[in-house]
């Protein structure tokens, strides 16, 4: 008998992401927590998508699945199911969820389903407009309520799937996201050479993301450029997407380019949240805005946009940070001065990323794949 077929529990995990998103942070987070397990893990892989991850731990075996596009990626699912007979296959977003369903049906093996949506269902369904919309919550309310567990990263996301798309009260996993570790807290304290960044400098206003019309950078712009007017101070945005461009061209419209930075995305923007003066998030919708959590977790006041679903809950309603309405630009300037003029303590910062852990949450999310068979897992 091999090790795999004797291990305690044999967990795959089937993601397709860009390389460089929430989701990749994620499972580069929840892996080396799974690695101090007795489990053992397949990671499953779609050629051309990510996580691109450098090291595994050694019970975490790497498997790419033979599909050209995560669209055909049901047959080798099936294929692989039937062969491996997984205890448990845990996944995240809407095509690989519905896809992983229907692998079990067709292969006919007995396998836990724990599949996780981490954004805002209503506002994707509205953003969606009414025809796309209603075809994809009839998609997730007859394919959601046939998983073994559902895991969403904040109770808002958990609301909308219990009435949106049928789950239930015994089906649903709010599991927060797992973002502080020790090896953010070692990054963190990484040198960074840019000079505005120096002794002495202006108080730089940090965001990161991609650069798409859902994260808005655009209202940060407008507002930095009404801050930028009565003190002296920069923005950087870190990330990639499409709208570079426009980005940029809006910064010279406001006549403030001289001051805004769009470097790019960066490897570690642990060490740029250390040493900003704010950091702001200004998403129209998110499923919990864990790069809130990151920057909390390095010690940096933040404000965000009080979207659904995630920023409320993270900044405890206000208490930690300003929320102000999605795309005012004049409410986001005001907070963000008010930051810069009075910032909150560190060590309350740090207490509200703490809920955040990845020990913590790695063990909820085997909790959530295997159900009972989770106990003496670890």
């Amino acid at each position: 008998m091999s090790k795999r077929d004797s291990a305690v529990g044999h967990v795959a995990l089937l993601f397709a992401t860009s390389g460089h998103s929430g989701v990749d942070r994620i499972v580069s987070n929840l892996l080396p927590e799974f690695g101090r397990t007795e489990m053992m893990f397949d990671l499953l892989a779609i050629r051309g998508h990510g996580p691109y991850l450098e090291e595994l731990p050694s019970n975490v075996r790497p498997i790419t699945l033979s599909a050209a596009h995560r669209n055909t990626v049901l047959p080798p699912l099936v294929r692989y199911l039937r062969r491996e007979r997984p205890t448990a296959v845990v996944t995240a977003s809407h095509r690989l969820n519905r896809a992983l369903l229907l692998a079990r049906r067709i292969a006919r093996v007995n396998c836990r389903v724990a599949i996780r949506m981490g954004m805002s269902v209503s506002a994707q369904l509205e953003e969606l407009g009414s025809r796309r919309g209603e075809r994809l919550r009839r998609s997730m309310h007859y394919w959601y309520p046939r998983a073994d567990a559902v895991i969403a990263p904040s109770a808002g996301v958990g609301d909308d799937l219990v009435r949106l798309a049928g789950v239930t009260a015994g089906q649903l996993h709010v599991i927060p996201n797992p973002i502080v570790t020790e090896k953010l807290k070692t990054l963190k304290a990484e040198p960074l050479e840019h000079d505005w960044f120096g002794g002495g400098a202006p108080p730089v206003i940090l965001s990161a993301g991609s650069l798409e019309p859902r994260k808005d950078f655009a209202t940060l712009i407008r507002a930095f450029a009404r801050v930028r007017a009565r003190r002296p101070c920069r923005v950087v945005v870190l990330g990639e997407g499409r709208q570079r461009n426009e980005l940029a061209g809006l910064a010279r419209e406001l006549g403030v380019e001289s001051d805004v930075a769009l470097p790019g995305f960066e490897a570690n923007p642990y060490r740029y949240m250390a040493r900003a003066g704010v950091f702001a998030l200004c998403s129209r919708r998110e499923g919990s805005g864990a790069v809130l959590v990151e920057a909390l977790a390095c010690g940096v006041p933040v404000i965000a946009t009080d979207c659904p679903s995630g920023p409320a809950e993270i900044l405890q309603h206000g208490r930690v940070g300003p929320l102000v309405p999605v795309s005012d630009d004049e409410a986001l300037a005001s907070g963000i001065e008010r930051l810069l003029d009075r910032p909150p303590a560190v060590a309350d910062l740090l207490a509200a990323a703490a809920p955040f852990g990845a020990p913590q949450s790695a063990q909820r999310y085997l909790t959530a794949a295997l159900g009972s068979d989770a106990e003496g897992s670890t």
